[in-house]
């Protein structure tokens, strides 16, 4: 049985074991937090200030000198029907421009079109990038007005589910990253390349002639597209024509949202003649 002195001296040891713990405890804390405060002193010296840009459709309606481009949305379509028995694919990635698929797609579909939208299989980048996915981005595809991320639309199909034989038409939407995106993709060049082949209708707007550059099927041939690409176009063996629509045997193109109107009408007239 322990003496009164022995049970004294472990009581003591063990206050001084329990403080001993606790300073370290506190070191440890503080060190944490010095840590942790320069890692985020170093996270905020690498990131950038946000900021939400806001450019909705009504506003790009309403723009001066963009009449043209309001009265072709808001006149009623006559013909129900002219497209009826068409079948389009659009091929698309993340970072398409909002108004260069909705506009067209809305248009064509009046018109009596079937549309379907073709996403690239899903590939997320490595996990060492440090990306992160939302669950929907394996059925949909993010719209960006500009260079601002805006919404999400869902795609029918996969780019490796597809054949020419189904389709009568292919359009391609631009925007800063969706082309990058596409021409990367293995089963949308060979889309493309073969579609080419068919004879059938392939358009594209904006940024989206890139894909056709990357698909080698712009040899000697007339186009347009968004003033920054035209160089690439050039070097691609294209023609490049400063308008808002150029037409040249199955090829379609435009330059720009503000061409949406010229350039979804060019996509109703040939198909209608063939």
């Amino acid at each position: 049985m322990k003496t009164t002195y022995q049970l004294i001296v472990a009581s003591i040891f063990t206050l001084l074991a329990v403080s001993n713990t606790i300073a370290q405890t506190k070191q440890n804390a503080k060190t944490m937090n010095t840590n942790q405060s320069n890692e985020l002193a170093i996270i905020n010296k690498l990131s950038t200030q946000s900021a939400v840009v806001n450019m909705p459709v009504s506003q790009l309606l309403n723009a001066p000198g963009n009449e043209g481009l309001r009265e072709f949305f808001f006149t009623p379509v006559k013909n129900k029907t002219a497209l009826k028995g068409k079948k389009i694919a659009v091929l698309v990635a993340d970072g398409f421009e909002e108004i260069e698929l909705t506009g067209p797609v809305w248009y064509f579909k009046e018109l009596g079109a079937e549309v379907e939208i073709v996403a690239p299989k899903y590939n997320p980048a490595p996990e060492r990038f440090g990306l992160s996915y939302p669950e929907m981005s394996k059925t949909h595809v993010m719209a960006i007005q500009y260079i601002q991320p805006v919404g999400w639309i869902k795609f029918d199909k996969t780019a490796d589910q597809i054949k020419v034989n189904d389709y009568d038409a292919v359009f391609i939407p631009g925007g800063a990253w969706n082309p990058d995106n596409l021409r990367n993709d293995k089963d949308v060049i060979k889309f493309i390349q073969d579609f080419n082949k068919s004879g059938k209708l392939i358009a594209a707007i904006c940024h989206a002639p890139v894909v056709l550059a990357s698909a080698d099927i712009l040899k000697g041939k007339k186009l347009t597209g968004y003033w920054n690409i035209q160089v690439d176009l050039k070097n691609a063996g294209g023609n490049v024509i400063e308008a808002p629509v150029v037409t040249d045997g199955n090829l379609i193109t435009s330059r720009h949202p503000i061409d949406v109107a010229d350039f979804s009408r060019a996509v109703e007239s040939w198909l209608i003649k063939k």
